[in-house]
């Protein structure tokens, strides 16, 4: 009877481990500014004149809660970034100001964000991904 016990204990902690790994959160090369490089047809040149950016570094109330802009409003988001190369964004909300010439820009981003499903980094480069193949491409703002 206690070999049953612990094959079944030794089972359940297999599972839980598996289970738990794909399900963890990625730190560290995540964790810096990103600067929106490449989405949908917007022109680079605009989103760098307007430092358009998701800034992904920790606050210290909420690991998991982070800030964007793209060129006027502050954006707010929750992320949680697994191990297995998806991402969840949800919360996502602003502040209310009008920028001529830059709400189409904030406007597209807060929508499509949400559906973002995958995330890769390759070297310096974030690219984030949803089902219908449509992305983000961020370079990390701390490269030369």
């Amino acid at each position: 009877m206690q070999k049953i016990i612990a094959v079944l204990l030794f089972s359940a902690g297999i599972l839980f481990v598996q289970n738990c790994s794909t399900k963890t959160l990625v730190s560290g090369e995540i964790n810096r500014q990103w600067m929106l490089i490449e989405f949908q047809d917007f022109p680079r040149d605009l989103m760098v004149k307007n430092r358009a950016n998701m800034d992904m570094s920790p606050t210290k109330t909420n690991p998991n809660q982070y800030g964007a802009t793209m060129g006027c409003n502050k954006m707010f988001l929750t992320a949680t970034f697994y191990s297995n190369g998806t991402v969840k964004f949800s919360d996502i909300g602003s502040t209310m100001m009008y920028c001529e010439g830059n709400m189409d820009l904030e406007t597209a981003f807060a929508k499509s964000l949400p559906t973002m499903a995958k995330y890769e980094i390759d070297g310096h480069h974030l690219t984030l991904t949803n089902d219908k193949g449509e992305k983000m491409k961020f370079v990390a703002a701390d490269w030369d």
